[in-house]
């Protein structure tokens, strides 16, 4: 059984909704440390609504945050622990992606999601397992979990923008290249920018980058 997602909805600026971004958030945050990107996004994007929900889990690290899915290195859960969890947070996320493209009328070349960090890994984990493409993923400061398997197990290949600071501490920028490399040999539309000098976060570059895409993949 999936478990429900609590998320904030930011609705579109126009008050029309011809299309709908998701905020996955990272490892320890929660829906709102995302959502202030709607404000950004929604004066170009003014069809679009946003959501932004919490992850399923509290941080097995302790805190005040969610996860997707523990992290071994951080938490000390088992490799198992963590399959497992991204296994059944795969199933969360997807149900609460259904549910709402549902609520709001619109099909799925209407979805994007924007991930950061653990979040960009959930976005590129489920985007190509889905059962019909999404209009894109764009994937912050984040890693794409088992490439040996996306070729085999891709059911879509929806277009995919990669954006990493050159500077990134937390998740190693070496990770865009992996990331990149295995979109583009499974046979994806793969885009990339670097932000540089940035650490583990988002820079305005990056931001400007990725409001280009979304605004060039959504349905205006």
């Amino acid at each position: 059984m999936t478990r429900v997602l609590q998320s904030e909805r930011r609705a579109s600026a126009s008050g029309k909704v011809h299309s709908m971004v998701v905020f996955v958030h990272g490892y320890g945050a929660d829906g709102a440390d995302l959502l202030g990107l709607a404000d950004p996004l929604a004066q170009h994007l003014p069809n679009t609504v946003f959501y932004s929900p919490n992850a399923p889990e509290r941080c097995a690290g302790g805190g005040f945050g969610f996860q997707w899915f523990p992290i071994p290195w951080l938490d000390g859960s088992s490799q198992e622990a963590a399959d497992q969890g991204l296994a059944r947070a795969a199933e969360d996320l997807n149900a609460f992606l259904d549910a709402k493209l549902a609520e709001e009328n619109l099909g799925p070349e209407a979805l994007a999601l924007v991930g950061f960090s653990q979040g960009s890994m959930m976005s590129l984990h489920i985007a190509p397992r889905r059962n019909a493409a999404m209009a894109g993923v764009v994937a912050f400061s984040g890693r794409l979990l088992k490439p040996e398997l996306l070729a085999a197990e891709a059911q879509v290949k929806p277009p995919v923008m990669v954006i990493h600071g050159d500077a990134d501490q937390v998740v190693p920028f070496e990770d865009m290249s992996r990331a990149g490399n295995a979109l583009v040999a499974a046979g994806f539309e793969t885009y990339g920018h670097v932000m540089q000098g940035t650490g583990h976060g988002i820079a305005p570059d990056g931001l400007q980058v990725a409001l280009s895409f979304l605004h060039d993949k959504l349905p205006k």
